[in-house]
């Protein structure tokens, strides 16, 4: 935010999740701006300026709660879990910390829309030779262990020498001589999901395939309403193929004849990889 002072901080309050790129390479010809590389120095750095940006929000708030609170009741409970919240602030630590199996306080505290209560996953980005990890990252991982913070190690400069190739096979071969398995931007895109606990259906038709995204643990009429909301209302059924199957099989029809579709209820559990066909009351 230098230059902007905190402006940017207004753009990702709605955001789902904050991803943390940290430098841990040392490079002469590429400077810092602190001078040198310390990346949990730059994580604490981050971290600060969020929390204050949080503090502020709230203490700007509090008074005009306060007086709405003496005539209406109901906002006295969000009045209350806002002190509770700016003393953990004050502590320097996230409002994540504050932890609450109450539903209502926790459906306050999403709406409160704090940047410091959103999952964070830290990404490290390293030298294209240093790749698999060195002390700065070690450092990351450690702290990410003792946060409960997913960490990643990827390297922007073999991100940028893929991105230049053409054919997949030509960036598998690179991964591969370089001792990967997937891309940087794959492993971020595969960690985001699982950190803000979601998972992929699949709807196929005869021109077209679709792909919904769906939080995990949700029931079938769940991810039929992410389609349509009539389709949540109006559930009957899911017609259901597993995408392993579906690939083996090479199709729908092979599927049922080989007895692998199934037929599942409102109470299914939706499973990664879902081919759904739902069935639904208009």
């Amino acid at each position: 935010g230098e230059g902007l002072g905190n402006q940017f901080l207004s753009h990702i309050r709605e955001v789902d999740a904050i991803i943390n790129v940290v430098r841990c390479f040392e490079d002469g010809d590429i400077t810092h701006v602190e001078g040198s590389v310390d990346p949990l120095r730059d994580l604490e750095l981050i971290q600060i300026e969020l929390i204050l940006a949080d503090l502020e929000s709230l203490e700007k708030r509090l008074p005009n709660l306060e007086k709405k609170a003496r005539q209406d009741k109901e906002l006295s409970a969000q009045v209350d879990l806002i002190k509770k919240v700016i003393t953990i602030l004050e502590e320097n630590k996230p409002a994540r910390s504050y932890q609450s199996s109450d539903e209502q306080e926790a459906k306050l505290i999403k709406n409160l829309q704090l940047i410091t209560s959103k999952p964070q996953l830290i990404v490290c980005n390293l030298k294209e030779d240093e790749v698999q990890g060195n002390q700065y990252s070690q450092k990351v991982a450690d702290f990410g262990q003792q946060n409960n913070v997913r960490v990643l190690n990827i390297s922007a400069q073999i991100e940028a020498e893929i991105s230049a190739l053409e054919s997949e096979e030509e960036k598998q071969e690179f991964l591969e001589s370089v001792g990967l398995k997937e891309t940087g931007l794959s492993q971020i895109i595969r960690n985001s999901y699982q950190t803000l606990e979601l998972i992929t259906f699949f709807t196929v038709g005869p021109k077209e395939c679709h792909a919904w995204t769906v939080k995990r643990d949700s029931a079938a009429p769940k991810a039929a309403g992410v389609i349509h909301t009539d389709f949540e209302t109006g559930f009957i059924r899911a017609e259901t193929i597993s995408a392993a199957d579906y690939i083996q099989l090479k199709g729908e029809e092979a599927c049922k004849n080989a007895g692998k579709v199934r037929v599942e209820g409102k109470e299914y559990v939706v499973q990664d990889g879902d081919i759904f066909h739902f069935r639904f009351n208009n």
